[in-house]
């Protein structure tokens, strides 16, 4: 392909290099320019039939509207140039269904203003986009639930402040991972309602244009399009569109932190999990060695994309009066690119954790580099009842010094104190400072959250 005719992309969303890494063609697909002026053209049909049935515009003319209505028709260029002048689509598309109409064409976008159109053209797209979302969601759940339950007793160290603490199982980690997903799926249940809603209004937002049948037509088009009615109108109370990409923010943060356990513990120094392997997925230009996590870094560059573009959405609710001066534009960015985003994060996650690698004897191994140190607390509680917990914790941290100082392990060093020989022989001493018997309920807590996940 010569230069002049190379795609003149310049964002990662929609670029020939990046948009497979960043997002799914499912979802560029719903927000695409063509999509977007399509679902222009069914409200203004939906509308035109809504109308017809409530005996605002005549039947015959909503025929000819549905009929010739058609996107295949539509002067692209003259729409994107009358666009530029007018700042809005909705005119310089009307105008050209107006042409395509004929004689019906005078009834084209009667009542409606233009944001009532663009309002629930996305409205449209975002249920699209959010059943997508909520797909992607329920299978990443399962191949999370897969891993808590395959690792439910597969001991690892925890790590609090990055130093190992106490020791919990793989599976566990995996159950928080589920949890949060859990309780996205259920928030976006609990979102649809608030934002699949149709928004029909007029100039000023009180249907004064439709008369007394203003209710009646509003609710015969969420009908046709399958969206719900809004209480009142909402040109410049814009919750639910705020709500919505901040819920992507909230699913893409949960990524964020997926993918920072599975960097961190893909490093050299910890190689306990990695990435599916694919030939040449992750290599270095100059070290061959290198095998990078990529899919986690595209999750976290996402994560952090997304909660900029949910804090701009958030300052795109700040709008004056009946009809906004400027934030409703800000929305026109945020809303595409955050789906799409979003979309490439969770496509990414379901690659990363549908095939992650799971080295169990690394992290065997990296549970004992502390010489049995990650279970003195264990020690101590077990001792307490025989010496007092004060002094159990004492003797305990004494022999923690001595295993940092002079090496040999807690055991070691524990069996070399009388105070604890007295009340523990070696076989009783070896068994309280192994990490794999003190896992608290992180193995039952595995069987709650699959529980639980079950039943949503």
């Amino acid at each position: 392909m010569i230069r002049s005719q190379m795609p003149a992309s310049s964002t990662v969303v929609d670029s020939i290099l990046f948009r497979d890494a960043f997002g799914t063609a499912k979802m560029r697909a719903v927000f695409s320019d063509t999509a977007l002026i399509q679902r222009y053209i069914d409200v203004e049909v939906a509308l035109a039939k809504a109308e017809a049935r409530c005996g605002v515009i005549p039947l015959d003319a909503a025929d000819v509207i549905a009929r010739e209505s058609q996107i295949e028709r539509i002067d692209f260029d003259h729409m994107r140039d009358e666009t530029d002048i007018v700042g809005y689509p909705i005119l310089p598309l009307v105008h050209q269904l107006v042409g395509m109409c004929g004689e019906a064409g005078r009834y084209v976008h009667w009542g409606a203003t233009t944001q009532d159109i663009m309002d629930t053209a996305v409205a449209l797209q975002v249920r699209d986009a959010l059943d997508s979302v909520d797909a992607d969601i329920r299978e990443l759940r399962g191949i999370l639930g897969d891993l808590a339950k395959k690792h439910r007793d597969t001991p690892m160290a925890g790590r609090t402040h990055l130093q190992q603490a106490l020791p919990v199982t793989f599976g566990y980690k995996a159950a928080i991972w589920l949890a949060m997903f859990d309780r996205h799926q259920q928030r976006i249940a609990q979102l649809r309602p608030r934002v699949a809603v149709v928004e029909f209004a007029g100039a000023a937002g009180t249907l004064a244009s439709i008369g007394d049948k203003g209710f009646e037509v509003q609710k015969a088009l969420a009908q046709e399009l399958g969206l719900g009615v809004p209480a009142t109108t909402w040109h410049v109370a814009r919750d639910g569109f705020a709500e919505a990409v901040n819920l992507l923010a909230l699913v893409t943060g949960s990524l964020g932190k997926i993918a920072t356990d599975i960097m961190i513990m893909a490093s050299n120094e910890f190689a306990e999990v990695y990435e599916p392997f694919v030939k040449g997925r992750g290599a270095s230009s100059t070290m061959p060695q290198k095998r990078n996590p990529i899919s986690s870094e595209l999750m976290l560059a996402a994560a952090k994309a997304v909660r900029q573009h949910a804090g701009l959405m958030v300052d795109a609710m700040i709008q004056d009066f009946e009809r906004a001066t400027g934030p409703w534009h800000a929305e026109w960015i945020a809303i595409p690119e955050s789906f799409i985003l979003a979309s490439g994060a969770l496509h990414q996650a379901k690659f990363a954790l549908g095939g992650l690698i799971v080295d169990t004897a690394r992290m065997k191994h990296n549970l004992g580099i502390s010489k049995g140190l990650i279970v003195a607390e264990a020690a101590m509680m077990q001792m307490a009842p025989f010496t007092g917990r004060q002094q159990a914790h004492d003797l305990v941290y004494d022999a923690c010094r001595t295993v940092n100082e002079q090496g040999g392990t807690l055991a070691d060093a524990l069996a070399a104190l009388p105070a604890v020989t007295q009340h523990f022989d070696r076989a009783a001493i070896d068994r309280m400072t192994d990490p794999a018997n003190y896992l608290g309920l992180a193995p039952q807590m595995v069987d709650r959250a699959l529980a639980a996940s079950s039943e949503i």
